[in-house]
């Protein structure tokens, strides 16, 4: 049962991570196709609400997170968890050949270091004890290492949102995914405390009848929603190529920290396993840097009016005609 269950976790997996590699580039697609009809997300607009192809990636998204829930179900972390770099792969080639987006080599390089330094940091982090309980989940929630954890996640993100995003946003892609990481390590913890729910109530111990379980159901979803609504800014204004790997590795590095700090993972690790999170964090790091310096950043969408003239000038009879510009491609 045992070979059985990992096969089932490995398929579902690797299902994510086709998935949810696709869903950038649906998603990018749809929201440029929202860019010429209206504001552009990257500016506050909301236009790609109404674009079918964003709603093609968002339940394509949604299916991909699904399968890696179950996954983690049949299989453990050290498994799946390194099996969503596949999603960087997928993303990067179908943004080549759907997006016109070319990677340099070194950028291609920096790509593989980033996936590289984060499957060593997975696979040496340590191993966590699952909680029996909704109740135990939370005792391990508001314990004082990990609410200190809270408070500077959620001063980060306010300080991102409020001071950072308006004077770098558009320029600095780490403020749009330092927000979605962030939020999404608080997004694993509550949603893992729901799937035992789900578990210990399908055995038949009803877990919804606790009221820390609609809290931590609470917090996932306004974890999610905030980062949905940044992960679009950041596709929107970002190239995908590029977005689809750094937040993989902002994300799966911040996850692993707010695991070990909460459930305490990091007592009776041997210096071997110590000195292989350390390269692994050095070369994340340094593929993060690769990738920073040799990406081509998309040109910035034209805005204002631009004026032309029809008729006969030596008649006198013109006629001057405005438009304005929303299209990024409009020169293209």
């Amino acid at each position: 049962m045992g070979s059985s269950d990992n096969t089932r976790g490995l398929i579902l997996a690797m299902l994510s991570s086709l998935f949810i590699g696709t869903s950038f580039i649906l998603k990018k697609k749809g929201l440029q196709r929202a860019a010429a009809a209206g504001t552009r997300a990257g500016v506050g607009g909301y236009t790609y609400l109404l674009e079918p192809l964003w709603w093609a990636g968002m339940i394509t998204m949604i299916g991909g997170e699904v399968a890696n829930f179950v996954a983690y179900i049949y299989a453990p972390a050290v498994l799946v968890t390194p099996l969503g770099a596949l999603s960087i792969i997928i993303s990067a080639v179908l943004a080549h050949f759907l997006l016109r987006e070319r990677m340099q080599k070194m950028g291609i390089l920096g790509c593989i270091s980033c996936i590289v330094g984060s499957v060593i940091i997975v696979i040496h982090a340590p191993q966590e004890q699952t909680p029996t309980s909704v109740q135990e989940v939370w005792i391990l929630a508001i314990q004082p290492a990990f609410m200190i954890y809270v408070a500077a996640t959620v001063s980060i993100v306010l300080a991102l949102t409020l001071h950072f995003e308006p004077l770098y946003g558009q320029t600095n892609i780490v403020i749009y995914l330092g927000i979605c990481s962030l939020m999404g390590a608080l997004t694993v913890v509550s949603i893992k405390a729901i799937g035992i729910a789900i578990k210990l109530t399908l055995e038949g111990i009803n877990q919804f009848s606790v009221v820390q379980t609609w809290f931590f159901l609470s917090a996932a979803v306004v974890c999610v929603f905030t980062q949905l609504n940044y992960l679009n800014k950041a596709l929107d204004t970002f190239n995908a190529a590029i977005v689809s790997p750094i937040y993989y590795v902002m994300f799966t590095t911040l996850t692993i920290i707010a695991s070990a700090i909460m459930f305490k993972d990091w007592s009776g690790q041997d210096m071997s396993s110590i000195t292989s999170e350390i390269c692994g964090f050095i070369t994340v790091l340094s593929g993060t840097v690769i990738l920073h310096t040799t990406r081509k950043d998309e040109p910035a969408p034209p805005t204002g009016t631009i004026t032309w003239y029809d008729g006969d000038s030596t008649k006198g009879l013109e006629e001057a005609h405005l438009i304005t510009l929303h299209n990024p491609d409009y020169f293209t």
